[in-house]
């Protein structure tokens, strides 16, 4: 980070090389689609080459990065209203689901469902689950990023887990 401070370019593409994959991974999950994605994390590293010469180095470089990509998350629905892809209201997911057969299709439908129903959680809910569950940062990094103390980590996922729960007790019922 001293390096990219000082307008090293080398050391901001091993930066980028370094991260962007997994900073790609969480904005997808916490956005609609992944031209979005790709948009928040050239935002993040933008904002990170910026920002180079504050990094004070009391979090590690992925925490501080993902802290960015939160900001820049924020930013983006406060910007653009959140628009879900194949789901109208909240009552789609209540919808009957045709059945089909096992395969290597259903997988992927299973998997577009869940983001879906991750998608239909608060903004506060949908970063908390992808933090943990997605991005398997621990609670102090968690709270480091989200800027709250870990208790309020801890009580956030607990709300977030039990409402993603509920909703894919629904989905299951089906």
């Amino acid at each position: 980070m001293r390096k990219v401070s000082k307008g090293d370019g080398d050391a901001f593409h091993e930066l980028v090389n370094r991260h962007s994959r997994a900073l790609f991974s969480a904005a997808q999950a916490l956005l609609s689609n992944a031209a979005d994605a790709e948009d928040v994390v050239q935002e993040t590293f933008a904002g990170a080459y910026r920002a180079a010469a504050n990094f004070e180095r009391r979090s590690s470089v992925k925490t501080w990065l993902r802290r960015i990509l939160l900001r820049q998350v924020a930013r983006h629905y406060r910007d653009r209203p959140m628009k879900m892809q194949g789901l109208d209201t909240p009552e789609a997911l209540d919808a009957p689901m045709s059945p089909h057969k096992p395969s290597a299709q259903s997988g992927i439908d299973a998997r577009l469902d869940v983001m879906s129903m991750l998608q239909e959680l608060s903004p506060e809910h949908r970063e908390i689950i992808v933090l943990r569950e997605i991005e398997q940062m621990s609670y102090e990094e968690m709270a480091e990023a989200l800027g709250v103390p870990r208790g309020t980590v801890e009580s956030r996922l607990h709300r977030a887990r039990a409402e993603l729960k509920e909703r894919l007790g629904k989905y299951m019922e089906r």
